[in-house]
C-alpha cells in the first residue's frame, strides 16, 4: 500500500511518500481500505517534535473514513463492505470521566491514518453517517468527538444560554460552534481575523470580536445584550482563559480543551469562589460519546466545514496549510 511515512522529525517536507506493507486483521480486528483522512495540530505536534513518546518511523493521522475489506478472526463478516467512520480514542477504559493507564491516540504509537489500509478493532468502527461523503465522514472523529464532551457532557450547554467560542477557525471549534447552535444556545465568537468572524457568522453565530483590533472583552460583554454569559469554551488558554474566568457570569461555566498559547500565570481564584463557577477541562472522549456525537450530527442534518481537501500525495502541503494557521475547519486528504 502507498502511505504517507515520518522517519525523522522536520519540516512539512519530512512526510514521505512511500510504499508499506499491506497490513492484515489479526482476531477482533477489520481492515479498512481508507477513502479520507482529516488532520489534527496533533500531527503536527508530532511531526516537529512537540509530542511525548515519538516514535519513528510512523503513519500520522487519527481521523479516517472507509471501506471495511477484510475481516480477522472471530469478527463479524456482516461488516464487509461496510462504509465506517473510525473512533479515534483507544483503550478509554471503564471510568466514563477519565481515561485509563491504557489510553492511546491512533496515529501514535500505532500507525494511523495516512495510508491506503488500516488495521484497527472492530470495536473501534462505527456506520459513516449516509448523507456525509467520506472526506467528511474523515474530518469528524477526534475534532468532533472533543467538541461533543465540551459542549454537551461538561460545559452541559443548554437552549436560550449564550456562549463564547474563544479561537474560532479550527475543527474542534467550528464543531462546537455547530453543537451549541444546533442545541438552542446563542453563540458568540472570538478570532484574531475578521476573515473568520465572517465565517462564523455564516455558519451560525450571533457575533464575535476580534482580539487583535477591538478590547474584545468589552465587545462580548455589549454583543451579550444584558442575557449575561452562561458558559466559556476555551482552547487558547494563556490570558483569554483568565478574561473567560472575568466574563461569565455568576454560576456560569468555564470549560478548556487547549492552551495553544500557554499558561494561565494570573488566575483570580476569587472569580471562581465569589461567583460559584464551575471551571472544567476535557479532551478526546469515550466510545459511547462517540456514537452520541454520530447520531447527534446526523439526526440534526449537519455537515462539518471543510476548509480544503489535499491528495495523499500532498500531505506536506496540507501540513503546511495547518502551520499557517489560515484555515477555517477541517483539512482533509483525500484517498486514492
Amino acid at each position: 500500500m502507498k502511505a504517507i511515512v515520518l522517519d525523522e522529525l522536520g519540516e512539512p517536507e519530512k512526510l514521505k511518500l512511500e510504499e508499506w506493507p499491506d497490513p492484515t486483521p489479526g482476531p477482533g480486528e477489520v481492515l479498512i481500505r481508507l477513502k479520507a483522512a482529516a488532520l489534527n495540530h496533533r500531527d503536527v505536534w508530532i511531526r516537529t517534535g512537540r509530542y511525548a513518546g515519538i516514535k519513528l518511523p510512523i503513519i500520522l493521522g487519527s481521523d479516517g473514513a472507509g471501506e471495511v475489506v477484510d475481516v480477522g478472526p472471530s469478527v463479524d463478516s456482516e461488516l464487509l463492505g461496510r462504509p465506517v467512520v473510525i473512533y479515534p480514542a483507544m483503550n478509554w477504559g471503564s471510568d466514563d470521566r477519565v481515561p485509563g493507564a491504557d489510553f492511546k491516540i491512533l496515529g501514535l504509537p500505532d500507525n494511523g491514518t495516512y495510508a491506503q489500509l488500516l488495521t484497527v478493532p472492530a470495536s473501534q468502527v462505527f456506520q459513516k453517517p449516509p448523507s456525509l461523503s467520506y472526506e467528511e465522514a474523515a474530518a469528524l472523529p477526534l475534532a468532533l468527538l472533543t467538541a461533543y464532551r465540551t459542549v454537551v457532557t461538561r460545559a452541559q450547554v443548554r437552549a436560550g444560554e449564550t456562549c463564547l467560542i474563544t479561537g474560532i477557525g479550527g475543527g474542534v471549534s467550528s464543531f462546537v460552534l455547530q453543537i451549541a447552535r444546533a442545541i438552542g444556545a446563542r453563540v458568540l465568537v472570538t478570532s484574531g481575523s475578521d476573515v473568520k468572524l465572517d465565517h462564523a457568522r455564516q455558519i451560525g453565530a450571533a457575533g464575535g470580536a476580534n482580539y487583535r483590533t477591538q478590547d474584545w472583552g468589552k465587545e462580548i460583554l455589549v454583543l451579550c445584550e444584558n442575557r449575561g454569559l452562561q458558559a466559556v469554551i476555551d482552547s487558547a488558554g494563556g490570558e483569554t482563559f483568565e478574561k473567560a474566568l472575568e466574563l461569565v457570569s455568576p454560576g456560569g461555566r468555564v470549560v478548556t480543551y487547549g492552551a495553544t498559547t500557554g499558561p494561565a500565570k494570573q488566575i483570580e481564584i476569587r472569580r471562581i469562589f465569589w461567583k460559584q463557577l464551575n471551571v472544567l477541562g476535557t479532551t478526546r472522549g469515550t466510545a459511547q460519546e462517540f456514537e452520541a456525537a454520530l447520531k447527534f450530527y446526523d439526526e440534526k442534518q449537519l455537515r462539518p466545514v471543510i476548509d480544503q481537501v489535499f491528495p495523499l500525495s500532498e500531505a506536506a502541503a496540507a501540513h503546511r496549510r495547518m502551520e499557517e494557521g489560515g484555515q477555517f475547519g477541517k483539512i482533509v486528504l483525500k484517498i486514492e
